[in-house]
């Protein structure tokens, strides 16, 4: 089995590291046996290691690929539960972690992600520019006019809850799973809390947030021919939303008052506090006024106008801010010569 091929690295970063680069591919495993060699072949030499992770699949694609491929850099890891497509990729990580790799990528194995684009997404990382790189579905408005209505708006209204509970403004199409990572940023993450089912790459960009990772969107091409997808956005729709919004309120608690405050975290204190009193003050006045038959006071007015536009105005600039508030400097380059 080949250990390590060298990849070329942008100048500077060549010049603050001592070894090359190596590359690792992880590809979870769960009845993909038609497409999964085929996969696996099409993975080009910039990649030293190639991780299929069976999660217990019932078509045992775990066995077909020890059995039938003669890749030397495969190596087949079997978990014992299916524990779902973030569960079989965090094993991939450990493992890759364990094996000294510094950049993995992640590709499913259902042939819907090309392996040709894989340079796309290491580029980014090994230039210093990011921690952590993502595909991109709808960059391509040709690709976009290709997709389904109902899968177009079920990734825009994902991909605004995804803005809220992560803090990335600049992405887009958080459920592709087309992703490559640094080692430093795995280093620094606990891998346990992440969400291991289909909530996993959401939740993923999540904590890269709490650990200020530098996230870019790569943009892509989608596949489609005749593999079947597991995830159903209608169906999993409320089920996100309800961890989005637990997500965007630990990200808020933990960036603005726990870890950090500053002008924002007394802009969203005051103006959630604004908003509150000027609904509830105008509510009452306007229910008390209705059951005398009189008309509400014009001061009276006044005032829970004025607290609902101060309120509006308060977080109107906090979100500014969030927005303003994105992970800058990488991980990786923060960690040369620790």
């Amino acid at each position: 089995m080949s250990t390590e091929t060298p990849y070329k690295c942008a100048p500077h970063v060549e010049q603050t590291t001592t070894r090359p680069r190596t590359v690792a591919v992880v590809i979870p495993s769960y009845k993909v046996t038609r497409h999964i060699l085929s996969v696996i072949e099409s993975i080009g030499p910039e990649c030293s290691l190639i991780y299929v992770v069976d999660d217990k699949c019932p078509e045992k694609s775990g066995e077909l690929v020890s059995q039938t491929c003669k890749d030397p850099r495969v190596r087949v890891l079997f978990r014992e539960a299916n524990g779902g497509v973030g569960a079989a990729v965090i094993t991939g990580y450990r493992q890759a972690l364990a094996d000294g790799v510094d950049i993995v990528v992640k590709i499913d194995g259902d042939g819907q992600m090309d392996p040709a684009l894989i340079m796309r997404f290491l580029a980014p990382i090994a230039s210093g520019e990011a921690d952590y790189t993502k595909g991109n579905r709808f960059y391509y408005l040709k690709s976009v006019a290709g997709m389904p209505r109902m899968r177009i708006l079920g990734n825009a209204g994902l991909s605004f809850l995804t803005k809220l509970s992560t803090g990335y403004w600049n992405i887009f199409d958080p459920t592709n799973g087309y992703t490559a990572i640094h080692r430093d940023v795995l280093a620094v993450m606990d891998l346990e809390k992440i969400s291991s089912r289909y909530f996993f790459e959401t939740d993923l960009l999540f904590r890269l947030n709490l650990a200020h990772g530098v996230v870019v969107d790569v943009p892509m091409d989608a596949k489609y021919a005749d593999e079947v997808s597991n995830l159903k956005i209608s169906k999993v729709f409320f089920e996100f939303l309800g961890k989005h919004i637990r997500n965007f309120t630990k990200r808020i608690f933990y960036n603005y008052f726990l870890r950090d405050m500053s002008a924002a975290s007394f802009e969203l204190l005051f103006g959630v506090l604004l908003m509150l009193f000027g609904i509830v003050f105008s509510a009452y006045h306007w229910i008390h006024s209705s059951n005398l038959h009189m008309a509400t006071p014009t001061g009276t007015v006044i005032i829970g106008a004025l607290a609902l536009l101060s309120g509006l105005q308060l977080l109107i600039a906090f979100v500014t801010h969030d927005v303003e508030n994105q992970p800058r400097r990488p991980i990786q380059r923060s960690n040369v010569g620790s």
